[in-house]
């Protein structure tokens, strides 16, 4: 790997230069529901005023999604300001690979469709089986996208596969929280079309994403055992549909929202007249994991494919041929079969700087310390250089986070603050996950609480890198917790229930993210006034990557996008 370019230019500091990932947290258009505006946030708004400062694209085409109706998320949010460029991602590689019918071209899904045949040997198992698919049931285009999963149903029709079973996760994060009818009835309908004689597809089973199957970095198998139940033993609360398990549950449980729905499996009267699950996982099926992104597939991957489990009780493991749509570890080759190349990032921002002898620490909690890791290194396992390099993950609680907004921004600001003092490193990175965890539950009075208690860590972030002489660059991977109302885009409106209260929203935002500099032993190398003199709508957040390489005294590789900060 080659090394940076020494900026002759550059007057050194003498501490390191900390990056800090505010997650989910942006710039609103509506001042009613923008959580981050109307919190008392003295440090970062001071910050703001009294330092060089920008807006930064964070969604759309700026992240290498297929358009600018799409928002961005935590992942490849990190991946852009890790390598400093945007690639394609996910839902844009697996569109195009449907589009091309590359995907119905690869080795992966012939032996698939060969495995439910009876034709192929990677389940054991040579009789007929079932094709299930398994993934987020969703249009939100960040975990998934459903026209990937009817294009995937359809090309399974044409080439005679006679039954299929969809296991759906309920999404309401990236989509309306209550969206989950919105969904179901068009896919039922999309479903009675296709099928025939010599069709039977149905949904199978399902539940909410946050309470089944989707769990990430370990954080809380329990969800992932309770979809193995589910999905693959058919051991949950039976119905008769997925329409009458949804409508059941929000009677009981009254508020729940689409993410926590509860597990469910759908029966029918068998040959012998008795109800029974309609879509356990059996030998000599195959399953495709149809969610593009690879966090929360991890962990129900490792249940399919390890002999040498030890998570939970799986009670049985089927004998079938799984994949992923998507590679969703590069270093690990996670999951053994995929059905699209995930793009190929090369050259990144931390494997440049331990090439240079730049001694770096990575931290977070438990839900985004993969992102600061994993995903900033380009979808990379592990380190680039051990001697140079500390990764620190500080254990999430196992809570839904309205109960506890503050999360762990403290200890992870202690350990900051002393990484900061020590001299021991040049350059840090850190994510505080609140405005991103807590936005999601769309409880707004939580959200608040956890911008206020990020704003106390900010403030001692400062006096750290004051004291230091070192350098902080403020920024975020996506919006989230600025926009936590519904608003009518003609006329910007909240819209309200009939109680007169807003309709809150849970998903991520389509807003700017800030880019901040604070730089307590600025020497004149780059413009510092007007403070908004960097100012440009035409930056996205991958610019992170050459304005930290510029801040740590190098030269931005060529192709890299270019730093905020302009020259002097």
């Amino acid at each position: 790997m080659e090394t940076l370019k020494k900026n002759p230019a550059w007057k050194s500091r003498k501490g390191p230069v900390v990056l800090v990932i505010m997650d989910g947290v942006g710039y609103g258009e509506y001042k009613e529901g923008d959580a981050v505006a109307n919190s008392k946030m003295d440090n970062l708004n001071a910050l703001t005023e009294q330092n060089p400062h920008t807006r930064l694209k964070a969604h759309g085409k700026a992240v290498g999604l297929p358009t600018d109706e799409d928002m961005g998320n935590s992942e490849v949010g990190h991946n852009a300001m890790g390598c400093g460029r945007v690639f394609n991602q996910g839902a844009a590689l697996v569109s195009d690979s449907i589009k091309t019918g590359a995907m119905f071209e690869g080795a992966a899904w012939k032996e698939i469709i060969a495995n439910v045949k009876g034709g192929a040997k990677c389940a054991g198992c040579h009789q007929p089986g079932t094709l299930h698919f398994l993934g987020l049931f969703s249009d939100g285009n960040v975990h998934s996208h459903l026209d990937h999963l009817k294009a995937m149903i359809i090309h399974a029709k044409k080439e005679n596969i006679k039954r299929v079973r969809i296991h759906v996760l309920f999404d309401g994060r990236d989509v309306g929280k209550l969206s989950a009818f919105d969904y179901i009835d068009p896919f039922e309908a999309f479903l009675k079309e296709l099928n025939d004689e010599n069709f039977d597809a149905k949904i199978g089973s399902g539940g909410g994403r946050m309470w089944i199957t989707m769990d990430r970095y370990g954080a809380d198998w329990s969800m992932v055992d309770r979809g193995w139940q589910t999905h693959v033993l058919g051991a949950a609360r039976q119905f008769t549909s997925a329409r009458e398990a949804v409508e059941t549950y929000r009677k009981e449980i009254p508020g729940i929202i689409d993410q926590d729905l509860k597990e469910f499996v759908i029966i029918e009267n068998g040959k012998d007249g008795k109800p029974a699950p309609i879509g356990t996982i059996e030998d000599g099926d195959s399953v495709i994991y149809f969610n593009f992104r690879g966090d929360r597939a991890l962990e129900i991957t490792a249940a399919f494919e390890e002999d040498n489990f030890n998570k939970f009780d799986r009670k049985r493991r089927p004998k079938v041929c799984y994949a992923g749509i998507m590679e969703y570890d590069g270093d690990l080759h996670v999951p053994k079969r995929f059905l699209v190349n995930p793009p190929s990032i090369d050259r990144t921002m931390g494997e440049y700087l331990t090439a240079s002898g730049v001694r770096t620490l990575a931290i977070s909690e438990t839900q985004k310390y993969g992102h600061v890791t994993y995903f900033f290194n380009g979808n990379r396992t592990g380190k680039f250089n051990e001697k140079l390099e500390d990764y620190v993950e500080i254990k999430s609680d196992v809570i839904p986070f309205e109960q506890k907004p503050l999360m762990k921004c403290k200890e992870i600001t202690d350990k900051v603050v002393e990484a900061i003092g020590s001299g021991k490193y040049d350059f840090i990175r850190l994510n505080f996950p609140n405005g991103d965890m807590v936005g999601h539950t769309g409880v707004y009075n939580a959200v608040i609480e956890s911008m206020e208690g990020m704003d106390i860590q900010l403030g001692r972030i400062k006096e750290a890198v004051e004291k230091a002489g070192a350098v902080m660059v403020i920024t975020a991977d996506h919006g989230n917790s600025d926009d936590m109302y519904e608003h009518n885009k003609k006329n910007g409106e909240v819209l309200r229930k009939e109680d007169g209260s807003p309709i809150t929203k849970t998903s991520h935002s389509l807003n700017p993210v800030p880019c901040i500099v604070y730089d307590p032993e600025y020497k004149g190398e780059y413009q510092n006034e007007p403070k908004d003199a960097c100012l440009s709508t035409e930056l996205g957040i991958s610019s992170i990557a050459s304005t930290c390489i510029q801040l740590l005294g190098f030269i931005p590789p060529d192709d890299y996008d270019k730093p905020v900060l302009k020259s002097s």
